[in-house]
């Protein structure tokens, strides 16, 4: 049975990537950035489509298919605040939920001016790490205070 499912798979190889895409999970993927400026305070921003009570957060966006997670940290900062980031370390990876994949990145300000996106963005503060707004996410509290979140 094995050797037949083995050459069945190998006359499929022109189409193997669309019977693979077919029967896996599809998903979208989630990117975080946790921008810290020099003074070691960290971005949050009011996001008007996020559920009240839960505005605050740390800059994120969906990643384009085929772009880099960095470069989805940079693209969504550049974005919401028109502030300019470099992307470090690795600092989250959740794929435990049914439709989304969630990543976050460390990420240091470089500069640019601060420019809202009044789309998407409500308000912008930078904010000591113990002392976050009150509606904050709660994903967002460890992973300000550097603890790798699940």
């Amino acid at each position: 049975m094995r050797r037949l499912l083995t050459r069945l798979w190998r006359l499929l190889r022109p189409v193997q990537s669309r019977v693979m895409w077919l029967v896996n999970a599809k998903f979208v993927v989630g990117v975080t950035g946790v921008v810290r400026d020099g003074e070691g305070r960290v971005l949050m921003l009011k996001h008007r489509m996020w559920a009240p009570g839960r505005q605050w957060g740390l800059p994120s966006g969906f990643a384009h298919k085929g772009e880099d997670f960095r470069q989805t940290v940079v693209r969504e900062v550049k974005e919401e605040t028109g502030l300019d980031v470099e992307v470090g370390r690795l600092v989250m990876l959740n794929s435990g939920l049914r439709t989304r994949l969630e990543v976050a990145f460390e990420a240091r300000l470089l500069g640019g001016e601060l420019r809202l996106d009044p789309f998407e963005i409500l308000e912008a503060r930078w904010c000591r790490p113990d002392d976050l707004p009150d509606d904050v996410q709660p994903v967002c509290r460890p992973l300000v205070r550097g603890e790798t979140a699940p």
